[in-house]
């Protein structure tokens, strides 16, 4: 089988192919249109977020046996049009939960700790400590939503705290010993810190906006470590100047894109409501890594090739 490679992944990807004898191509920065026009030699693709494979693209792929995604989702590919195909598709949630659950862990000790704004205080030749009393975790709520990989990760990281775990998930039956599936209005009523682990999907698509907020009983932290477009920034910034919102950790933004960096380089592009998250200091950002450590590409690389070697050897 020939197996075309779309972007960079841990090497042991492909040796571990090459050893099971598949045979390898990488195009990392060929274009969608010229792979497109040599697509029908190859039985797999392996990707993560180069480019989206849509319906067309796939109709041109007339021998393929499998996509597989090196990350958590599959948004980026028609898998409705890929099944009806019979292409098998390959994810890897498993490879990155871990560190997603740390990266969600190391946010929240952050926010309630003011580490990042402390931090540049006394870089600056300023000693403030009553400005910077922070919070206890112990005897919070923690409310997540999507408890699959990402959420259960988070929910396992929680074990060493005096913290009631609640998740709320569109599946039933979801909870285990770390968490108790509730209701959205539980969720709703007893939630201190809300953490989002959720895929995109068009349910959640602009899921956490000013009515969703409302409905919150106390004022509430929020992490995401999972889809930005799931929160509509321009309501969050409402919240936080309301203290609806206490703080945010976010990896992910609303407007995130191939050209991300464009809205910095150009100010006058940048939408007002990132202008304003950006001036938080209760606000903590990172450039959508919560699931980007060295040992989550070695266990991503690893996943992919069991999830090929069990479908196909």
């Amino acid at each position: 089988m020939n197996i075309l490679h779309l972007d960079h992944n841990h090497p042991l990807l492909i040796e571990e192919l090459n050893e099971l004898g598949f045979t390898n191509h990488e195009a990392y920065t060929t274009s969608k249109e010229t792979i497109e026009t040599s697509i029908a030699d190859y039985d797999g693709i392996v990707i993560r977020s180069r480019f989206s494979i849509d319906a067309s693209f796939i109709d041109k792929a007339t021998n393929l046996k499998f996509i597989a995604r090196v990350g958590a989702g599959l948004e980026n590919i028609d898998t409705a049009h890929a099944a009806q195909k019979g292409i098998h598709m390959f994810a890897a949630p498993e490879g990155n939960r871990n560190a997603v659950g740390e990266h969600a862990l190391g946010m929240l000790l952050s926010l309630f700790n003011k580490m990042n704004s402390a931090d540049q205080q006394v870089r600056n030749g300023t000693w403030l400590r009553e400005e910077n009393r922070g919070h206890e975790v112990d005897l919070k709520t923690v409310g997540i939503i999507g408890y699959g990989n990402m959420g259960r990760a988070f929910a396992r990281k929680l074990r060493g705290f005096d913290v009631e775990v609640i998740c709320y998930d569109i599946r039933e039956d979801v909870e285990n010993s770390d968490a108790t599936q509730v209701s959205l209005e539980e969720l709703f009523e007893k939630t201190d810190i809300l953490s989002l682990h959720t895929p995109w999907t068009p349910l959640t698509h602009k899921m956490i906006d000013t009515a969703f907020i409302n409905r919150f009983h106390k004022p509430f932290w929020l992490l995401n470590t999972a889809r930005g477009k799931s929160v509509v920034t321009e309501d969050l910034v409402a919240a936080l100047h309301a203290k609806k919102i206490l703080g945010a950790g976010l990896d992910v933004l609303e407007y995130e894109k191939a050209s991300f960096e464009n809205l910095f380089t150009n100010p006058d592009k940048m939408p007002k409501p990132l202008q304003e998250l950006l001036a938080m200091d209760n606000v903590i950002l990172s450039p959508h890594i919560a699931g980007w450590t060295r040992e989550s590409k070695e266990r991503l690389a690893q996943t992919i090739v069991s999830k090929i070697k069990k479908q196909f050897c």
